[in-house]
């Protein structure tokens, strides 16, 4: 298990220098005249090429890239050029509430998706295309139009939720439920529907298999073989589709927070990103790896616990 730690850690270090070069060159080169945004239109010249000198725009890209590396391997990612906010302050102070919202949905995700899917394999019939059918307005309809569609009539109209704003964990439970709600679902929709679908097929795959057939000959319970067994063998893939759902979740998350107006990394992603400002979107860039590479050995893990075959190779 440490060999296979360590190397994943060490893919995910070179995903994250691969990543964070690819990053910074372009966003280097489609920076545009950041300095007289910064300085103004009545800026002189010798002012905008001060600026430059002082962002390290005057450097040749490989050049400025190797000072970012060498600052963000000792923890320094510099400071935001619009807000002069020390980036790893900005971005700290929002991760948790976006994290909140992921974690929120793929939990979600994974209970009702397991729920529908079961039921659907089960039952089959009428439930099995009801979760048929219901998985692909999932994944056809977009989250924010159902993030829109919420708000409309579970915030505007009855007031059950507060429609804009977010409230703490740790300040009110009660509080944080109200402004989570809405959002969570508005992420979950797509993803329990992908889920739903996966645990379906690999139920159904599963339960035609020999080995199945012997556990029942054996006198097994329908319910010990379905939870105990075969629910184990089909979660698997179920389960490496759930890290690459929490992954675009994040980038979900963005647009959610847009318009339920709460403070996470989407209010700087998206103002960072438009303003060209590389420090604060090289953070976000470091931290959305992160996530990815911790997200992708804690599935491994799983699937290795769920599936001893994955376990041994």
């Amino acid at each position: 298990m440490f060999r296979f730690i360590l190397r994943r850690v060490l893919a995910g270090v070179v995903l994250l220098f691969v990543v964070t070069s690819i990053a910074y060159v372009l966003l280097y080169l489609g920076a545009g005249d950041i300095a007289r945004q910064l300085l103004g239109q009545d800026a002189t010249q010798e002012q905008v090429a001060q600026m430059n000198a002082q962002l390290g725009l005057d450097q040749p890209v490989l050049v400025s890239y190797w000072n970012w590396l060498t600052n963000a391997l000792t923890g320094d990612f510099g400071t935001s050029w619009f807000t002069q906010q020390p980036v790893v302050a900005a971005i700290s102070s929002r991760v948790a509430v976006t994290l909140s919202l992921v974690i929120g949905t793929v939990l979600v995700t994974a209970v009702v998706g397991t729920a529908l899917g079961v039921w659907a394999a089960r039952k089959r019939g009428a439930a099995d295309r009801t979760v048929q059918v219901v998985s692909v307005l999932g994944f056809a309809i977009p989250g924010f139009l159902i993030a829109i569609f919420l708000v409309s009539i579970f915030a505007i109209q009855l007031g059950w939720f507060k429609p804009t704003g977010f409230v703490p964990l740790t300040t009110s439970f009660v509080g944080w439920l109200s402004t989570v709600t809405l959002p969570i679902i508005a992420l979950s929709v797509g993803a329990i529907a992908a889920i739903a679908a996966q645990i379906r097929g690999g139920v159904i795959d599963t339960m035609r298999l020999d080995w199945v057939r012997t556990l029942r000959s054996r006198g097994l319970s329908e319910n010990r073989v379905l939870y105990k067994h075969v629910l184990r063998n089909a979660a698997g893939p179920a389960l490496a589709v759930l890290g690459v759902q929490f992954i675009g979740l994040i980038g979900g998350a963005i647009i959610v927070e847009q318009i339920f107006a709460i403070p996470g990394l989407g209010q700087i992603a998206t103002s960072s990103t438009a303003q060209g400002d590389i420090p604060l979107v090289m953070g976000l860039v470091v931290v959305t790896a992160l996530i990815t590479v911790i997200v992708g050995i804690i599935i491994e893990i799983l699937h290795g616990f769920l599936n001893p075959k994955a376990r041994v190779s």
